[in-house]
């Protein structure tokens, strides 16, 4: 069962999604190669609650025969995270916070990185 999301269009959803991938600075998001950025509704029923999902191999962990393959994919999920009950601006900073660490993901970032770029 879950509890009663607060109320955010997907569109809306989407626009906050958007505005923090618009945060990366250009010389990270350069850096960024094959991958799709989508919004879903829920995650799988395993993982109740999962706000955001990487899936691919991370850039530090490609080796130079890496290519020909799918796009890596990160996936945000709109109603978890409208069920944590939060609004407004805390809502969209823990969008924001989700987007970042799957780019993170992505890129191969460490902790030490994500706190150097203030995405922790």
């Amino acid at each position: 069962m879950h509890e009663a999301p607060i109320p955010m269009s997907r569109a809306e959803f989407e626009s906050v999604v958007d505005a923090a991938l618009d945060e990366i600075p250009k010389d990270i998001l350069d850096q960024i190669e094959n991958l799709a950025i989508v919004v879903e509704e829920r995650p799988p029923e395993n993982e109740p609650g999962l706000l955001g999902l990487y899936e691919g191999v991370s850039l530090t962990e490609r080796g130079i025969d890496y290519t020909g393959y799918l796009p890596d994919r990160i996936t945000i999920f709109r109603l978890s995270h409208l069920e944590l009950g939060l609004s407004g601006s805390d809502l969209r900073a823990e969008i924001r916070a989700t987007v970042l660490h799957e780019i993170a993901h992505h890129l191969g970032f460490d902790d030490r990185r994500l706190h150097e770029l203030g995405w922790d």
